[in-house]
């Protein structure tokens, strides 16, 4: 191939590519997003609510579906561990207080040396206009740190193309239950 044919081969490639891009592909089910969608007018709000992790007796709303490995199950890790969650998110660190959401997703033991979990979860809130709305977090909790930041990945609802981080901090840990409490504050852009 001489260099003219070379070049036309390549806009034409180009072209091609971009008419997939641009217009629908020819499997028919990928088009452009309406410019509306993402031109709505964003907010930056800050929430703060009370994790609580109930993980033993009759009301646990976090169960292992996953024992942590026979190696790690008596080391300070879990290896392995995996719990399904439907936490209640609440408006200070008491039980009792007002439910604002609730937080559901699962968390595994991912560090064979230190408690270090994978959190995948949706903080389903209850209140005012965001009732109905979700916003997902899924990231790295090292638990032992002070503060531990994890990403806003999304949401739906009130949170659909949300972005942010959440900072999570532990208010207590009963070792005897199990049962823990987090305060997480989740600072998070969204449309209006």
């Amino acid at each position: 191939m001489n260099t003219s044919q070379n070049l036309f081969f390549f806009l034409l490639l180009s072209f091609y590519t971009l008419t997939i891009v641009i217009g629908q592909d020819e499997t028919g089910f990928v088009s452009s997003i309406n410019p509306k969608l993402l031109t709505k007018k964003v907010a930056a709000s800050h929430f703060r609510f009370y994790w609580q992790d109930i993980v033993g007796g009759e009301n646990a709303t976090s169960i292992p579906i996953i024992q942590p490995l026979p190696k790690f199950n008596n080391s300070f890790s879990a290896f392995g561990l995996v719990r399904i969650i439907d936490n209640p998110l609440t408006l200070t660190p008491n039980l009792t207080s007002k439910l604002l959401g609730r937080a559901q997703g699962f968390y595994a033991a991912t560090s064979q040396t230190e408690l270090d979990f994978l959190m995948v979860q949706n903080f389903a809130l209850f209140e005012g206009k965001y009732n109905g709305s979700t916003i997902t977090i899924s990231g790295r909790n090292v638990a032992n740190d002070k503060v531990r930041e994890l990403p806003v990945i999304g949401g739906s609802g009130v949170f659909r193309f949300a972005k942010g981080y959440a900072e999570a901090r532990t208010i207590s840990f009963d070792f005897i239950t199990g049962d823990t409490v987090v305060e997480y504050n989740v600072y998070v852009t969204h449309h209006k």
